[in-house]
């Protein structure tokens, strides 16, 4: 057996979530889409599927809280670019949610004075302008800021936009706005396709929305842009030193998370009906935050699962969804004891063509001395 097995007396165990990532790897495209392909139709199919143990408890909406669940799993997504990609901790991400929902609400609400018949998709890219926009006034000035700093700025970002929401008489504080457009369509019987009370369209819509985000955020973790991200998170100063632009890389991070962040509130909104500013506060985004850190920082995957964890358990078991903030708080604090990546924490190696040097690296056997080992028996002994 070769000596690398033997460097600290026993043989390096692989963890199972690597082995799993490992197979993955080694698939072909064709294999790998093959899996995906049922997984999809699957994921897509789940209005279907209401039975135990998926079902929800009896007097609350299944196909309502399959689309919450996809809208924080989508916000979750936005948010680990900021967090989990660049390392940048955001504790007012709820902002952007907030922007996206109110630029939906002031075109489409007849409350508005800027209300007009926009079409629909308009409004989704207009939301998606102006939270990119956003990102840009509010990470320009405050991503030259690290660590608890930040925190604290974008902590107060989230808040000042909920006061300004309560204090601008034309956004309309706690009153808020009614009868938000939604998309168009109707079914064969004339009804339409997108009301409020039917959640499986909605929740269609936001897996598809789930989807394209999804294949977005993997073509920039595998371009330079994700991999001067893993720098900045891993070692901001050592990133600079070696030529990354940090600044424009933390800029382009923020952004991106804010445009996710707006789409997932032009979501909610048209789903909803009704945008005041009582569902954009601190606990709100300290929920969002918990889907990431608990899922796994950095990790798509991992994400995704912490963001179902944190919407669909309240709804799974409304018994205990009063006690939904000191159980998360709890589970976190057992978490960071004995899983502080999170259940599927990032992996720590280069992408792109970095898994294959590694292996080849780790696969490679130790040089064996061929020199009699008499040779050197006087060097190196003490006195």
């Amino acid at each position: 057996m070769s000596a690398h097995h033997f460097r600290s007396g026993t043989a390096t165990k692989v963890p199972f979530g690597q082995r799993i990532r490992d197979w993955w790897n080694g698939l072909s495209r064709f294999h790998q889409w093959a899996i995906i392909i049922p997984v999809v139709v699957l994921v897509y199919l789940m209005p279907f599927l209401n039975f135990f143990p998926i079902t929800t408890e009896p007097g609350t909406d299944f196909e309502l809280a399959l689309f919450n669940t996809a809208r924080i799993v989508l916000i979750a997504i936005g948010l680990n670019v900021v967090v989990g990609q660049a390392g940048l901790l955001d504790l007012g991400y709820v902002g952007f949610f907030a922007i996206g929902a109110y630029v939906a609400a002031l075109m489409t609400s007849r409350d508005s004075a800027l209300y007009a018949e926009y079409p629909w998709l308009l409004v989704v890219v207009v939301g998606i302008a102006v939270t990119m926009v956003s990102g840009v006034i509010i990470g320009t000035p405050t991503l030259r800021l690290r660590g608890d700093y930040l925190a604290i700025v974008t902590l107060g970002f989230g808040e000042i936009v909920r006061l300004l929401a309560d204090n601008i008489p034309a956004l309309r504080g706690n009153v808020g706005f009614r009868n938000l457009e939604r998309p168009p369509g109707e079914w064969s019987d004339g009804t339409r396709i997108f009301t409020q009370g039917d959640g499986i369209p909605w929740y269609w819509l936001t897996v598809t929305a789930i989807i394209a985000v999804l294949i977005l955020v993997g073509n920039l973790e595998r371009s330079r842009v994700g991999r001067a991200w893993v720098a900045i998170r891993e070692d901001e100063d050592a990133a600079e030193i070696m030529g990354v632009p940090t600044f424009r890389f933390k800029v382009w991070a923020f952004v991106i998370g804010a445009a996710i962040g707006g789409l997932s509130g032009v979501l909610y909104a048209g789903q909803l009906g009704f945008v005041n500013n009582a569902r954009f506060d601190v606990v709100t985004s300290v929920l969002f935050l918990a889907a990431v850190i608990l899922g796994g920082s950095g990790n798509k995957v991992g994400v995704i699962l912490g963001a179902i964890v944190i919407a669909y358990t309240p709804e799974r078991f409304q018994v205990v969804s009063e006690y939904r903030y000191l159980i998360f708080g709890l589970a976190l604090i057992v978490l960071m004891i004995f899983r502080p990546q999170g259940l599927l924490g990032a992996r720590q190696r280069l992408l792109a063509r970095g898994r294959q040097a590694y292996k080849r690296l780790v696969g490679k056997p130790e040089p064996v001395s061929t020199e009699s080992p008499m040779k050197d028996s006087g060097k190196g002994t003490g006195a």
